[in-house]
């Protein structure tokens, strides 16, 4: 599963004290069952004094695979633990899909 792959990968790179990878891809107009759409919530001591490009550009080197073969959207949300502290472990909602099917577009 693509999902399980994400995680591995992640945990080993980044040695979180919290990840969550979540499949969003429901929410889009995509097949049931559909792994293309994901948000990852990363807390890791990797991030302290990070900007938040270099982060983000850090998990999407370690997925650079599957982003270029299977992940159509991926939401990044990464913290350094005294981040996640103040938010209280508490990542924002991902939007529901604004987009149409293809069907709609003729």
């Amino acid at each position: 599963m693509l999902q399980e792959t994400i995680e591995m990968k992640l945990q080993q790179a980044f040695q979180p004290e919290h990840l969550q990878v979540l499949n969003e891809s429901y929410m889009h107009n995509v097949p049931a069952g559909s792994e293309s759409h994901f948000k990852v919530i990363i807390v890791s001591d990797t991030f302290v004094e990070q900007r938040l490009i270099t982060r983000h550009r850090q998990v999407n080197q370690v997925l650079k695979d599957e982003l270029a073969h299977s992940i159509h959207a991926l939401a990044i949300h990464t913290y350094t633990p005294q981040e996640w502290n103040q938010l209280q472990g508490e990542a924002p909602d991902s939007p529901m899909c604004m987009g149409g099917s293809k069907n709609e577009l003729k």
